[in-house]
């Protein structure tokens, strides 16, 4: 069976621009790079991720027997050419912002610079995997901005797009701040911690819910957690004040209920009393259902005492922004700028380089875009992270990546001037351009309109 990350999840035009470079023998070097054109409405960050994914994919990226077949019976492509996609490597080298960085608009945030076709070809691969996990990373980054000091854990898998979408939402979420996740997977691949409580079929399932709230106990006591909306929330609160001393005395400890339904906010209040009133004011109260970054700061606002959150379904899908503007440009080809013109999407040539300052209190004061080789005066955000098709870094573990990542974001979140934190955020942080990139783009338009004058291609 061909695998579900292998060089055939990709776009047909990749294929046909690839026999288009064999054909015309163009391997001259190229550089493209990754950026986002402008920020979902209410939006004043991006956080940067899924670089792992994406040095993962160049470094192991190889057409295997079954996928050479399937294009040699195909008919789209010739023999000669599939012959020489079984000798495909990338061998070239990646420029990128460290994950957990936070960005802002046409802000390179990648640069692949290898022969034409290598970097060509991952083109689709590389906007797949870096869109979505910057799009949940920092929805999760949001989240964690309304509810400070809450636990909060993704519980979006049976709702994301796939199970590929699912894991990378909670590897993403745990970047963004998040807790961890009840996607069990996560803790396997990436050390994500993992949290779950129980059903409502669960519950169903017993003639009597006391009965299910202690059977659920005994089997699973650690962290215990229990569902309380099935039937009458309060009601169901108030058979755990009978309930909870009678686990105790075997040594199991309620640690939270969970309200998954109707009007969390006032349920909240009413479950918190009756918890207090029969002397358990140590459980918890974690709330779900359909919640996002807007819903937590209702909530808080109103003082709900809640404790946690599980956010799925509008966490994983990026429900309120579910794509970005985003796009992965030719800018340099066989040691020429490229540009494109395109009507409202026009790019800046030439490989770039993405220069932070911070004003004297270690707040971010501005962004400006330069070209790879001017002068640093300031942080410079793109570091090397491959060459040759091998990443730069000493192997690390999956977990260690991440959470460098997470501690990475947390810091930056702290420098991040307060207004661009707000979830109805005005856009404002300032991004300049050099004049020696304005002037690359000068040059390139000059070319460009000699070209077309006459008559060639640019």
């Amino acid at each position: 069976m061909i695998p579900e990350s292998g060089l055939l999840l990709t776009d047909l035009y990749q294929l046909a621009m690839l026999k288009g470079y064999y054909h015309s023998g163009m391997r001259d070097e190229a550089v493209f790079e990754f950026f986002v054109r402008e920020l979902p409405i209410g939006y004043g960050f991006l956080v940067a991720a899924g670089l792992p994914q994406v040095l993962d994919a160049l470094r192991d990226g190889r057409f295997n027997d079954e996928e050479l077949r399937w294009l040699a019976d195909s008919g789209r492509f010739g023999g000669e050419f599939v012959d020489a996609l079984a000798r495909f490597r990338f061998t070239g080298s990646v420029h990128a912002m460290a994950e957990g960085t936070l960005f802002f608009p046409d802000e390179p945030v990648l640069r692949v610079t290898a022969p034409i076709p290598e970097a060509q070809l991952f083109e689709t691969r590389i906007i797949n995997l870096v869109q979505y996990q910057v799009l949940v990373a920092t929805k999760a980054a949001r989240c964690v901005t309304a509810a400070p000091g809450k636990q909060l854990v993704d519980f979006g898998l049976r709702r994301a797009h796939g199970a590929e979408a699912g894991l990378l939402a909670a590897r993403a979420s745990y970047l963004g701040g998040f807790a961890g996740t009840s996607t069990v997977l996560a803790a396997s691949r990436f050390g994500v911690p993992i949290y779950g409580t129980m059903a409502h079929s669960f519950i169903e399932a017993h003639d009597d819910e006391t009965d299910a709230f202690a059977h659920f106990a005994l089997a699973r006591p650690e962290g215990l957690v229990l569902l309380i909306d099935t039937y009458d929330t309060e009601a169901a609160a108030r058979k755990l004040i009978d309930l909870a001393p009678r686990l105790a005395e075997r040594g199991i400890r309620i640690q939270a209920v969970r309200i998954d339904s109707g009007d969390l906010t006032n349920h909240a209040f009413r479950v918190r009393r009756i918890l207090d009133e029969g002397g358990l004011s140590e459980i918890q109260i974690f709330a779900s259902g359909g919640l996002d970054e807007y819903q937590l700061r209702d909530m808080l606002d109103a003082g709900a005492p809640i404790d946690g959150f599980g956010i799925g379904s509008r966490l994983d899908t990026s429900a309120n922004a579910p794509y970005l503007d985003c796009a992965y440009k030719l800018m340099e080809y066989a040691g020429r700028a490229r540009r494109k013109h395109s009507e409202h999407k026009a790019t800046w040539p030439g490989r770039k380089q993405v220069v932070r300052r911070y004003d004297r209190g270690g707040r971010m004061a501005g962004d400006e875009i330069r070209l790879a080789d001017e002068p640093v005066d300031g942080e410079p955000l793109l570091e090397l992270v491959m060459e040759q098709g091998e990443p730069t870094a000493p192997a690390a573990s999956p977990e260690a990546v991440l959470e460098r990542a997470r501690e990475r974001l947390r810091k930056q979140l702290q420098r991040l001037p307060d207004g661009l934190r707000a979830l109805d955020a005005e856009p404002s942080y300032p991004v300049t351009v050099s004049d020696a990139v304005r002037g690359l783009a000068r040059k390139t338009d000059a070319f460009i309109k000699r070209q077309l004058s006459r008559g060639g291609e640019a």
